[in-house]
């Protein structure tokens, strides 16, 4: 039973887990704070929008993921927004729009490379959301959607710089994979050979995980050695 308690994510001790939390709660009271000074979106339109706590878990929890990143922060909400907007406008039945939204929104975020989970929930919001939201129609994609996940982003930005972390993070440089490799080590074309044979994805980059199996197996050496 205990081990169902262990964090999920490697690297992910308490204290980090604290400074995620209390960077999740700062930033959507903030987000909230800035968005709020801006003109009425609508009668029926929120300050800040559901998604955006999701979007803030990624942010602040696990701010090296690809899928936090801010292009797909903003770039995947505001994309599938517009999709589940669209669909909303041109498929009458809730029931099939609120599958085809999200289902489309995977697919136009994958290939616009801003893939983001809670862009999924924008997508849907879109489609099964208040009157206010349809009346809004494609402009709801932007305020409050658009407005919201730029300021969550910008106040990552700072956050992650106060608490001395990486966002945007930036992968291990090729130079700096080069330089961890042992003789005969991993290379990232070892890393692609060995993606290509599994069919699942991976939330991590693949210049990371090169320079994280390369220390892995430096320190595995070094055990062996004593």
């Amino acid at each position: 039973m205990s081990g169902w308690f262990r964090p999920l994510l490697a690297n992910a001790g308490f204290g980090r887990r604290i400074v995620a939390c209390v960077g999740a709660g700062i930033g959507i009271a903030l987000t909230i704070l800035v968005c709020g000074q801006f003109p009425s979106y609508g009668s029926d339109l929120p300050i800040i929008v559901a998604p955006l706590g999701a979007s803030a878990v990624l942010v602040f929890a696990v701010p090296a993921s690809p899928l936090a990143q801010p292009w797909p922060v903003v770039g995947g909400n505001i994309l599938s927004t517009l999709i589940g907007v669209a669909v909303f406008q041109w498929v009458p039945d809730v029931t099939i729009a609120a599958g085809l939204a999200v289902g489309c929104a995977i697919l136009a975020m994958s290939l616009a490379r801003c893939l983001h989970p809670p862009g999924g929930a924008a997508a849907l919001t879109a489609v099964i959301g208040s009157a206010g939201i349809h009346d809004a129609g494609y402009a709801f994609a932007f305020a409050p959607v658009g407005i919201n996940s730029i300021a969550l982003v910008a106040i990552g930005m700072f956050y992650h710089r106060m608490t001395a972390l990486s966002y945007p993070h930036q992968p291990a440089s090729p130079a700096a994979v080069a330089a961890a490799a042992e003789p005969g080590g991993v290379r990232l074309e070892d890393i692609d050979a060995a993606l290509a044979e599994t069919p699942d994805a991976f939330d991590i980059a693949r210049e990371d995980l090169t320079l994280l199996l390369e220390r892995a197996e430096h320190f595995a050496q070094v055990r062996r050695k004593k």
